[in-house]
C-alpha cells in the first residue's frame, strides 16, 4: 500500500488543544493577569499600611526627641551669640529659635500626649532614663494579614464586570482596607461572614477578542499606576528606614533613639559649656 509523504509529516493534534476556542485562551490570559494585579495590589497596599503606622509611630516615639534636638541647638547658638555678640551669631541664634516656634493651633494637635514641656509621656521617660511604655505594633497581626487577602481575593472589584456589583465590591473593600489599616482581626472575620452571606458573585461570562485584549491593556495600566504608587512608598523617608528592618520596626525605633539620645547629651554637653 502506497503512502503519501504529507501524510507521514502530518502533525498530531490534541483534541482538547483543538477544541479549544482562541477566546478561551484569551480568556484565561486575562484571569491570570486579574490575579496577579490583585495579588500585587495586596502586596502595594500592605506596604502603604506599614508605611503610615510605622510613621505615626516614629512621629509619635521620637518627634519629640527631635523637638528637644531643635530646642537645644537654639539655646545653644543664643548661648554662644550673646558671648561673642558677633552680627553673624545673633542671625545664626534667631534663625535657630525660629525653627522651635510653636506653630498655631499645635497644642490643639498634641494636646493629650504633650505635656509642660512638650513631650509625649513616652519622650519623657526616655530623656529621663525612665521605662518607657511599649509601643504599638507596628504592623497588623498575621490573622489580619490571612484574612485581609482572603477578603481581596473574593471581592476585588476586577473581578466583577457589571457596574452596579463594583460598585458594591468597592464600597465592601473601603471597609476591608479601613479595618485592616487598624489591625482589626476581629472586625475582618465580621466582613468575612458578611461577605459569605452577600450575593454570590456573577459567572464570568465568555468575552469577545476586542474587549479581552482591552481588558489586559487595562491590567497593564494598572499594574503600571500601582508600580509608581509601590516605588514611592520605597523611595520616601519612612519606606527606606522601614525596608531596613522590615522584620523588626520596633527594634529600629530603639536603635534611632538611642542615637537621638547620645546626641541630646551631646548638645546638652555644649550648652553646659557655654553657660558657664
Amino acid at each position: 500500500m502506497t503512502t503519501r509523504s504529507d501524510d507521514v509529516n502530518e502533525p498530531v493534534i490534541d483534541s482538547g488543544q483543538a477544541d479549544e476556542r482562541p477566546e478561551a485562551r484569551l480568556e484565561k490570559a486575562v484571569r491570570v493577569a486579574e490575579q496577579a494585579l490583585i495579588e500585587f495590589e495586596i502586596a502595594v497596599e500592605t506596604f502603604r499600611v506599614e508605611v503610615e503606622n510605622f510613621s505615626r509611630l516614629h512621629h509619635q516615639k521620637l518627634g519629640p526627641m527631635y523637638t528637644r534636638l531643635d530646642e537645644l541647638d537654639a539655646l545653644i547658638a543664643e548661648a554662644r551669640a550673646a558671648r561673642t555678640g558677633d552680627p553673624e551669631d545673633l542671625r545664626k541664634a534667631q534663625e535657630a529659635r525660629a525653627m522651635v516656634l510653636p506653630m498655631p493651633g499645635v497644642d490643639e494637635l498634641f494636646h493629650e500626649w504633650m505635656d509642660a514641656d512638650g513631650l509625649s509621656p513616652e519622650a519623657a521617660a526616655m530623656l529621663t532614663e525612665q521605662p518607657v511604655r511599649p509601643p504599638k505594633r507596628v504592623r497588623p497581626g498575621e490573622e489580619a494579614r490571612k484574612l485581609y487577602r482572603d477578603l481581596v481575593r473574593k471581592a476585588h472589584p476586577d473581578l466583577a464586570r457589571d457596574e452596579k456589583e463594583q460598585a458594591r465590591r468597592e464600597e465592601f473593600l473601603t471597609r476591608v482596607n479601613a479595618a485592616y489599616g487598624r489591625g482589626d482581626a476581629e472586625l475582618l472575620r465580621e466582613l468575612t461572614e458578611e461577605w459569605a452571606a452577600g450575593p454570590a458573585p456573577e459567572a464570568a461570562r465568555l468575552s469577545e477578542s476586542e474587549e479581552l485584549y482591552a481588558r489586559l491593556e487595562w491590567l497593564a495600566q494598572r499594574k503600571e499606576l500601582l508600580s509608581v504608587v509601590a516605588r514611592e512608598l520605597e523611595e520616601s523617608a519612612i519606606g527606606a528606614m522601614l525596608r531596613m528592618a522590615p522584620d523588626d520596626p520596633d527594634r529600629l525605633l530603639d536603635e534611632i533613639a538611642e542615637q537621638l539620645l547620645a546626641q541630646v547629651s551631646e548638645r546638652e554637653a555644649e550648652l553646659a559649656g557655654l553657660v558657664q
